[in-house]
């Protein structure tokens, strides 16, 4: 069997109604069913999908695919392994191009399946000996720390005995010396010799959103020159730059209701502390500065993130840096502003989870945040530091996006100041502007228009319209790579004899925003005597287009001709495709 055949028995084989509704609460409507989004956090379901053809659209975030593309994007796996997880429910086995990339795959796969059990076998070891009475220290610290038996068994932490204990249970247990180094959780020294890569420490599992152990984090108990945390250096298994702490949990929370915001802290203990006083939603960047990968794992779960790190002016102005990227990225961004130089975590012992509480509520804009940790910067009854301040201040108010939001920001600092309100928006005013990219081309209506004519003219002839049955697409010029190859696609699925819309989604990706325009029509648009009138006068706009194009070309042309008989050749031709255009009105 070729592996486009075995596509095909999988989608068969996996109902995408049963497939989604076995990850969120599916309610029919007519023919379709639907859902609030799984990718976006809405109140109104928006989330539509049509079972006959098999595919998914969010009328609100505008994502959309098959049953392969939704595991991939709710799983947060690759395709290949959205297909594995689809050939294990339906009982399948995935084949593959020739016997080499067979034999590759299945040696790559039982190299990643051997790390994991060894990262199972040590979070275990790490576990046992937590309770095992020699770890005394560690329990003491976990006691200091208010956590909770329940709590520390959530999380799975552990306890490293030393820096020999683990490599003797790892090769008792049948582990090579290479498996051991390749998963991170043994060093090897110089003289060759393997260690535990934690050797002492308190550990926490880092568990990737598939439930799988894939890396650890390790914290010092005692005082040293050692690094206080440590994680698993980056391994096949382990990415730090693409993984967030907790989001295991995370996923398991989105699966009983929707998250209206996470919370992004910066260390494991913060997100286990919080955890246990009732804040579920919880991840943090493990101490990195975040990474457009991790954004996006962000906006997976929610669009919404509040950001809480520690509360030093010192660290919270190092860790402004980066944060523009969840706004780049589209996510909702809110900073929370932590008091008397506390951490989330001495937040929480420290106050109680209700001071926590309102802090999450004082929640601010990233500029409003920028704006309050400089001015935490400066002794504002120096007059020297006050104009430094002022200085930093305006330079933050000129990126606000609104003259509203710039009036508010200098009210602000004109009373923090006692500077005139007046004064510092005419040292704004008169800062040297930096220079703006020139504005994109405005979009002409006909453009508009006949761009909305070639969207219908597809979505019916997808949809399998009638009075769209026998529209020959090569006749028509779709002037977008999109819309053309999908008339492409129509084309050769109706000499196929049926058109299949979910097929679109092995030629497009999920996000593919021209697609999702000819998607979203199918909702009622499509059907009637109207949309079949509609259908006709779109027709007529992509033939009036190319009919007007070629008069043009032709007046262009004839206007250069040499001689009076090329000229009348071009007057001729012109008369007919006026005659023709004449027709079409």
């Amino acid at each position: 069997m070729s592996f486009p055949e075995f596509l095909a028995e999988l989608k068969e084989k996996n109902d995408l109604v049963e497939v989604i509704g076995s990850y969120i609460k599916l309610d029919r409507r007519g023919n379709n069913y639907w859902a609030c989004c799984p990718f976006h956090h809405e109140k109104t379901p928006s989330f539509s999908v049509n079972a006959s053809e098999k595919y998914y659209h969010c009328f609100g975030c505008g994502v959309s695919g098959d049953v392969i593309t939704f595991v991939k994007e709710y799983e947060n796996v690759d395709f290949r392994q959205a297909v594995e997880i689809l050939a294990k429910r339906a009982g399948l086995e995935v084949p593959e191009a020739d016997n080499r990339s067979a034999e590759e795959t299945a040696q790559r796969k039982e190299k990643k399946d051997r790390l994991l059990a060894l990262m199972k076998d040590t979070a275990r070891f790490y576990l046992n000996h937590l309770y095992s009475g020699g770890a005394e220290r560690h329990l003491e610290y976990l006691s200091r720390r208010k956590l909770l038996p329940a709590t520390m068994k959530k999380f799975g932490l552990g306890a490293s005995p030393d820096f020999h204990s683990l490599p003797r249970f790892l090769a008792d247990k049948g582990y090579t010396a290479a498996e051991c180094v390749e998963s991170g959780a043994c060093g090897r020294s110089d003289d060759g010799r393997l260690f535990d890569a934690l050797g002492g420490r308190l550990i926490i599992p880092i568990i990737n959103n598939m439930d799988e152990v894939i890396a650890f984090g390790g914290r010092v108990l005692e005082k040293t020159d050692r690094a206080k945390y440590k994680n698993t250096r980056d391994t096949v298994l382990f990415d730090k730059s693409k993984s967030l702490y907790n989001i295991n949990l995370v996923k398991r929370e989105k699966r009983t209701a929707p998250i209206p915001y996470l919370i992004m802290l910066e260390g494991y203990m913060d997100v286990i502390s919080l955890y246990q006083a009732g804040f579920h939603n919880v991840v943090a960047s493990m101490g990195t500065s975040l990474t457009k990968e991790q954004v996006r794992l962000c906006k997976r779960y929610s669009d919404t993130v509040l950001i809480s790190y520690d509360g030093d002016a010192a660290g919270q102005s190092a860790n402004l840096r980066g944060l523009r990227l969840l706004e780049e990225e589209g996510v909702n961004l809110r900073v929370v502003p932590l008091t008397d130089g506390l951490d989330p975590d001495d937040m929480i012992v420290k106050k109680g989870a209700d001071a926590y509480r309102e802090c999450l509520s004082a929640a601010m804009p990233l500029i409003d945040y920028r704006l309050l940790a400089a001015k935490r910067k400066y002794d504002l009854k120096d007059p020297y530091r006050k104009r430094e301040y002022i200085r930093e201040a305006l330079e933050i108010v000129r990126e606000a996006e609104s003259a509203t939001e710039r009036d508010e920001l200098l009210k602000r600092i004109a009373s923090e100041t006692d500077v005139s309100y007046s004064a510092l928006a005419r040292d704004l005013e008169s800062a040297p502007k930096k220079k703006e990219p020139p504005p994109p081309p405005v979009r002409k209506e006909e453009a508009d228009r006949t761009r909305k004519a070639e969207r219908f003219i597809l979505a019916a002839c997808l949809f399998n319209q009638g009075y769209a049955a026998d529209l020959d697409l090569y006749g028509l010029d779709f002037r977008n790579e999109t819309l053309e190859r999908l008339a492409d696609y129509i084309m050769e699925e109706r000499a196929r004899g049926r058109v299949r819309p979910s097929g679109v989604f092995d030629l497009f990706g999920s996000e593919d925003a021209e697609l999702n325009e000819v998607l979203a029509l199918n909702d009622g648009n499509l059907e009637g005597e109207i949309a079949e009138k509609y259908f006709r006068d779109c027709v007529r706009i992509l033939r009036r287009r190319s009919i007007e194009e070629q008069i043009a070309v032709c007046r262009e042309a004839g206007a250069r001709a040499a001689d009076v008989a090329e000229r009348n050749e071009y007057l001729s031709r012109i008369k007919e495709l006026t005659e023709k255009l004449t027709k079409l009105k």
